[in-house]
């Protein structure tokens, strides 16, 4: 068996068709799951890249492999579980097509082939679909009659929201330049001066609708997603489409502009947490099957470790999803998932399917202006827009012991004097809080 695992970054689960959304921005993935099975409650344990994909490769918690953090001191261990290199020495010959090596080094470990598209451009984010797919597809067609283990990193649509044009028109027609200024928030923090003086000064001018860049992710999901099907055509013109498991997932997701985070990936809300899973296995998964339950990237490994055969390792602290995937089992395998961040912020946050906890651990001023702490009813406001915390303060209690539990055994398991979010720091933050003093705010 074969297996083809291709990541869409930064892709948010509600911004697709088969997830519900009202554009259509993902026609190819919408009928892939409808040849498989979706999970409708993926969610990672960690934002942003460098985290989230050291999980999804190790199987573990950032809290166990140590990389909380993006662009942090820290260093995967070598004896950490991967699961390139496990499918290795199982026998398959493994490829990625991926420029994350650049950031930590652990991201080429156990690769045969290690391709990155985008060493000849000005920077990793500057690797198209169409980039990556012209390095992909030949290597598939080479290699189609090997027992093969592939990893497609997709960038879109990771800002810079720039999609083709063919693709800018599709989803919005009005006066971006007009109307209330959704963005004005913006022009009052960093991010304002990195988007606003960078990648938005493409568009008209002076930009107002924060709509209007929402349309410009969605049309980079739409072009991302004709790269999903032209590479899943090529997998079907190599004849070994049958002996393929596919799988789509992302690392996070994207906030638009609530919560004061715009357009970017920082905070631990629906929005960045919450991913999409499609899985498409010929022969073995029910056209069509949807699972309710919540899920995790620390199931990933376990879960492509035990469809290609292979046992995985005690480290690896995920469980698989065959059974789900199957139809063999439909029973929850998680009644709460634990997320955190420590990139632009340092926030833990304690997820049910009725309610989500947020618990800060920066002790400085909040960069959005939130409390310590947050309670989302999330049935009656899936938008996280009103903090009831104060208002069902036995319910806040409880999930905050819960949480600070469940970090204490995490901590005892793996050693850990202190919780790694206050000893490491924030890294990404620290460039916040320099704006902020050189521009005299706060």
């Amino acid at each position: 068996m074969n297996l083809l695992l291709i990541a869409i970054d930064t892709l948010r689960a509600d911004h697709l068709g088969c997830y519900g959304y009202h554009r259509n921005t993902s026609p190819n993935l919408d009928a892939l799951a409808q040849q498989g099975v979706l999970f409708e409650k993926l969610y990672t344990p960690a934002v942003p890249t460098q985290p989230s994909y050291t999980t999804v490769y190790t199987g573990q918690y950032p809290i166990t492999h140590g990389i909380v953090s993006h662009g942090g001191e820290v260093s995967l261990s070598a004896q950490a579980p991967l699961l390139p290199e496990l499918l290795q020495r199982a026998g398959y010959t493994t490829c990625a097509v991926d420029s994350m090596r650049a950031m930590k080094p652990w991201f080429a470990r156990g690769y045969e082939f290690y391709i990155d598209p985008s060493l000849r451009l000005a920077h990793r984010h500057a690797a198209t679909c169409e980039g990556v797919n012209s390095r992909a597809i030949p290597w598939l067609r080479q290699h189609a009659a090997e027992k093969f283990f592939l990893f497609v990193h997709y960038w879109e649509p990771h800002t810079p929201y720039l999609p083709p044009q063919r693709y800018r028109g599709l989803f919005y027609d009005g006066d971006p330049t007009a109307g209330p200024d959704t963005l004005a928030p913006l022009r009052k923090q960093p991010f304002g001066e990195w988007w606003l003086q960078g990648w938005l000064s493409e568009f008209p001018q002076p930009l107002r609708d924060a709509e209007f860049v929402v349309a410009m992710y969605d049309g980079e999901i739409r072009y991302a997603d004709d790269g999903v099907g032209e590479l899943l055509g090529a997998l079907e013109r190599t004849g070994v489409a049958q002996d393929t498991v596919v799988i789509v997932f992302s690392d996070h997701g994207e906030n638009m502009y609530h919560h004061g985070v715009f357009f970017d990936h920082h905070g631990l809300y629906e929005g960045a947490i919450h991913c999409p899973l499609i899985v498409r296995w010929p022969g073995r998964v029910p056209a069509g099957r949807r699972v309710p339950h919540l899920v995790q990237h620390v199931d990933l490994a376990p879960t492509i470790l035990g469809a290609c055969g292979v046992e995985a390792p005690a480290a690896m602290e995920g469980a698989s999803l065959l059974g789900l995937i199957t139809g063999d089992s439909s029973a929850p395998l998680y009644d709460r998932l634990v997320a955190q961040e420590c990139s632009w912020q340092a926030k833990w946050a304690l997820r049910t399917d009725e309610y989500k906890f947020i618990l800060s651990r920066d002790q400085g001023r909040d960069l959005h202006g939130m409390p310590a702490r947050e309670l989302y009813h999330l049935p009656t406001d899936p938008g996280e827009l009103q903090n009831v915390a104060h208002r069902q303060p036995e319910v806040a209690a409880k999930m905050e012991s819960e949480l600070e539990e469940w970090i204490a055994r995490m901590m005892q398991k793996n050693g850990l004097a202190q919780d790694p979010l206050v000893g490491q720091g924030i890294t990404l933050g620290k460039r916040w809080r320099e704006w902020v003093k050189e521009k005299g705010y706060w």
